[in-house]
């Protein structure tokens, strides 16, 4: 795993102004081949809805030129809407939820192990109990990669009409610390 000569920097809702459109540009590096699918069209929604949550933290990975290579941001979603519960019987006890809606890099940025690195990077100190995320059931490997991170696929979902479909995965974030 390479994760040398990067900048990882933190940002909350209140600098979504200023990373709005960075997180824009690492998009559609990152989805240039799929950029005409609606879905995929409606990113910058996704953006303003996420970014504008209560909790909201981003992480953005910068390499030695302090150009942005990846992201990840999510947010805890609002109490009693934890939409993952309906997979899991019993609800833990603890149910605090941070949900990472987002973690992409750039095409030339993948494979060096800067994912994972986002990815304790944007979670390592969060006091909800639980992460959960969605990964499209046609990218196994994706989700094997989620796995070996120690999250557990709960179920299936298809949020939105013109959506994948996604495996839920669920990751205690008690678990080992």
């Amino acid at each position: 795993m390479t994760t040398a000569h990067v900048a990882l920097k933190h940002y909350t809702n209140t600098d979504l102004a200023e990373i709005r459109q960075t997180l824009l540009d690492v998009h559609s590096d990152a989805y240039a081949a799929r950029m005409t699918e609606p879905f995929v069209q409606r990113f910058p929604w996704f953006v303003d809805h996420w970014g504008g949550k209560p909790g909201f933290s981003c992480v953005i990975v910068y390499d030695t030129d302090g150009e942005a290579i990846g992201f990840t941001y999510g947010a805890p979603p609002e109490p009693g809407r934890e939409w993952w519960r309906e997979y899991m019987d019993p609800t833990p006890a603890n149910s605090s939820t941070f949900a990472v809606s987002e973690l992409m890099l750039r095409v030339n940025s993948r494979g060096r192990g800067r994912g994972q690195q986002l990815h304790e990077a944007l979670l390592g100190a969060r006091d909800e109990a639980l992460a959960v995320l969605t990964v499209d059931t046609k990218r196994p490997k994706l989700q094997a990669l989620y796995e070996s991170w120690g999250y557990n696929k709960v179920g299936e979902q298809q949020p939105f009409p013109d959506s994948p479909v996604y495996a839920v995965m669920v990751l205690d974030l008690k678990a080992g610390r």
